[in-house]
């Protein structure tokens, strides 16, 4: 297996790990609400790059994130007990900012295609 198929697994596999860890394990109220868009593991397993949302604006993003760091030590323990990997990452919390990037995005279609509407019925 190519060694990008292999990181493409593993921060799969990472998700779907650290998902199911807030859901079950993690008993902060600032994680309550976050869902794990995506993983991004370095090819050595020194550090993975975790985006997170919230799914409700209860609790912001940023708090959300700090309830993150401070269980990052029980999860990577419950991680290396579970997956069989030689090392687990350190991992870096990050808010996924997509979804608002697209919503800008559309924003400012709408309203480049309704100023082109304007120019064309004058």
């Amino acid at each position: 297996m190519s060694a990008n198929r292999r990181t493409i697994r593993l921060n799969q596999l990472l998700r779907e790990e650290l998902a199911s860890l807030l859901q079950a394990d993690i008993k902060d109220p600032r994680v309550r609400s976050v869902t794990i868009t995506r993983v991004e593991a370095t090819q050595d397993l020194s550090y993975a790059d975790v985006y997170v949302r919230t799914l409700t604006d209860e609790i912001p993003v940023e708090e959300a994130i700090a309830g993150l760091e401070s269980a990052e030590g029980f999860v990577r323990r419950r991680l290396g007990r579970e997956l069989h990997l030689r090392r687990i990452p350190d991992f870096r919390f990050h808010a996924d900012r997509a979804l608002e990037h697209v919503q800008r995005i559309e924003s400012l279609l709408d309203e480049a295609l309704g100023q082109q509407e304007e120019d064309a019925g004058d």
